[in-house]
């Protein structure tokens, strides 16, 4: 499993720290304005999309096919390195920057952080198609874990690390040479890959390591092998966008209405990435997040920020608004990554899974940027008052529902003031 973890941390720092390089590069060319940044993150979020869709779709072919395509894809992105913005791409004149930025993007960066975004859910397959045991293969998932936790890496090296430090020329060469040494891990995981699945017996185990991991996972930590429904799909693509819209609402809320502090946008990100490596992470890959434990706390906290956006006209003083909305934020994003993980599939539909948290997370984004954002909260506690238990219909216990209709009250108050309250989408994401 070493070779694709390794294969997987590398690609996750790479895939987060590109944007931040390749903008410091662009944006001074075309004024900074907030469109050019609107530009350059559309582009990455729908790239990002193709990738996990691209990953689901090859699934439809062979593994000596999905080895050999992968491997071609993988070799001809090395053609865009080094990723340093040419020139010629600068604007000439007055004309519509949106179509240049969209080109520049395309040529210099485009192939190589579409195969990064390739990677995670198409290596996890991969991995999970070598293991004779289901049990195992759902391990898979524990990749999951280590990509968001070395785009957590990435993410704090950058501000405090990287951009202080080193020339921004220098950082796109740096990033080039380490994209360099991600292809020689992907072929590698490839040609592996396409051997294996040429073998009958892919993964020998003893009978006490088979006793062992049947023993070690009961029935309710085995996914099911049927396919997933339409409803579990629907599920995964709702938590995966209540999950960024709070996000992303938070985020705008506590840097533009709280505090204008320096790298303050971090924070929140951080704790959504968080949430993911614990919610995959630990419990032989079942994670951390205990639905009893986190139900209540997670309830009583979207009651305590509802409150807080209708005192003192919104606007909290900033030692208790920044520790009550990332608290907030961190035990609501946990129940929805918690959730995801407890519904996660089995491992040969893991790529359709990932599809649709990207989905998600994409269309909550559009609509935070779209409709007011403030009433995110509302729809947030709505649907966790209905969350079902283990996916038999319960509804939550009383507690729960008490604080949800405490908070929705607040809400709706809120929302009845002339000019109530809008959270924006964060200037940082």
């Amino acid at each position: 499993m070493l070779l694709f973890a390794l294969t997987v941390l590398v690609s996750s720092i790479l895939l987060f720290m590109v944007q931040p390089i390749i903008a410091k590069q662009i944006v001074p060319w075309f004024g900074g304005s907030a469109g050019v940044w609107t530009t350059c993150l559309t582009f990455f979020q729908l790239v990002l999309l193709a990738g996990y869709a691209y990953s689901d779709l090859v699934q439809r072919l062979s593994a000596q096919r999905q080895s050999i395509l992968h491997a071609v894809l993988l070799i001809a992105s090395l053609a865009a390195l080094p990723i340093v913005a040419g020139v010629h791409w600068k604007p000439t004149g007055d004309e519509e920057p949106l179509w240049r930025i969209l080109g520049l993007l395309t040529v210099t960066i485009g192939l190589p952080y579409f195969m990064l975004s390739t990677t995670g859910p198409l290596i996890q397959s991969w991995f999970a198609r070598e293991q004779l045991s289901p049990a195992v293969a759902q391990r898979a998932y524990r990749l999951f874990a280590l990509s968001n936790f070395g785009s957590l890496l990435g993410l704090l090296a950058y501000p405090f690390a990287i951009e202080t430090w080193v020339a921004t020329q220098h950082q796109a060469i740096a990033w080039s040479a380490l994209y360099g040494v991600f292809v020689v891990l992907g072929l590698t995981v490839a040609f592996r890959s396409a051997r294996q699945a040429q073998r009958p017996t892919i993964e020998k185990e003893s009978p006490s390591q088979a006793h062992r991991v049947a023993k070690a996972d009961d029935a309710s930590d085995v996914a099911t092998i049927s396919p997933p429904g339409a409803a579990e799909v629907l599920q995964w693509f709702g938590l995966a966008a209540l999950a960024t819209m709070l996000l992303l609402s938070v985020s705008s809320h506590i840097t533009q209405n709280i505090a204008s502090i320096p790298f303050l946008w971090v924070l929140p990100l951080s704790l959504y990435l968080l949430t993911f490596v614990i919610a995959f992470e630990g419990r032989r890959g079942r994670g951390w997040y205990l639905r009893n434990n986190m139900m209540l706390p997670a309830m009583v906290l979207a009651a305590f920020m509802a409150w807080g956006l209708t005192t003192d006209q919104g606007i909290l003083d900033i030692d208790y608004a920044i520790p009550l909305y990332l608290l907030g934020l961190f035990l609501i994003c946990l129940f929805c990554h918690g959730e995801l993980a407890q519904s996660k599939p089995a491992a040969r539909y893991l790529t359709r899974f990932y599809f649709m948290i990207a989905l998600g997370g994409a269309v909550g984004g559009l609509l935070v940027s779209t409709v007011a954002p403030a009433k995110n909260f509302l729809l947030l506690l709505g649907v966790a008052d209905r969350a079902d238990a283990g996916g038999r219909g319960r509804r939550l216990d009383w507690p729960a529902k008490r604080s949800g209709a405490t908070a929705n009250r607040l809400y709706r108050r809120q929302f009845d003031k002339p000019g109530g309250l809008q959270l924006l989408h964060a200037a940082a994401f």
